[in-house]
Order: C-alpha cells, then structure tokens, then sequence
C-alpha cells in the first residue's frame, strides 16, 4: 500500500531508526515515544491489524517483540514492560498497518498508563460466553 506509512517506512522510503530487521518484520524506534525505549515490530506484509494476520507471522513477530523486550528492559533499566497491539479504530488503531508496541516501563508515573475499568458484575460472564462460542 503506497500511502501506508509503515509500509514505507519498512521498504526504508522514510528513515527510522531500526533496531532490528529481517524478511518478516522490521522493528524500530517510535518517534512519539511514550516512555524511553517505546519500540515498534512492524509486519513486512501489510496486514491491516492482528485479527486479519498470517498466524506463521505473527507468530515470528511476537517472538522478536519478545527477544527486544528483554533487550530493551535490561538495557535501559526499565522495570517492566508492556507489549500490546490495537485493533481497529474503536481500540485506538490509528496507523492500519500490524504493528505491536513495546512500551519499557519505569514507574507507575512515567507518563504511560493502560488502565483497565473494574466491571466486576455488570454483565453475566456465562450469557457472554455463550455469545461467544454460538
């Protein structure tokens, strides 16, 4: 997709900072870093998100945001790490493109925050699981 930022910044039309590369994935620097570190793995295929992924590549590419994670948590001191992705608009998908986040953690401070909202009781878990696997 030529209008694709990523897929132009994986066929290194737009410079990046890459921390790692090979023919399936492509990982570097975000420029926006969210916290020091905020590392991206993006797909050298274009899939749109997650959900519509090879399973053979996505499954190469979450062993690299794996490896990274490791690298990036011991080498920059970071005492955690979160690695996640979006799917589509409604869960905050802004570049359609796969790609997974690796966001090093420092503090419960330190700018980024993925909080989960408690809805404990407000829906009956066994009608949501029936709704699931009809």
């Amino acid at each position: 997709m030529s209008d694709c930022i990523f897929c132009m910044i994986k066929d290194h039309q737009i410079n990046s900072t890459v921390l790692y590369e090979d023919d399936i994935c492509i990982a570097i620097l975000d420029l926006s870093q969210a916290t020091k570190g905020h590392t991206l793995v993006i797909s050298k295929a274009h899939y749109d998100s997650v959900l519509e992924a090879d399973n053979d590549a996505l499954g190469h590419m979450i062993v690299i945001a794996k490896t990274l994670a490791n690298q990036i948590k011991e080498n920059l001191n970071a005492n955690g790490i979160n690695i996640l992705t979006n799917a589509k608009e409604a869960a905050g998908q802004t570049i359609t493109h796969l790609h997974f986040h690796i966001i090093p953690r420092y503090d419960q401070n330190d700018g980024f925050d993925p909080k989960f909202t408690d809805h404990q009781g407000q829906w009956d878990l066994e009608e949501i699981k029936n709704e699931i696997l009809k």
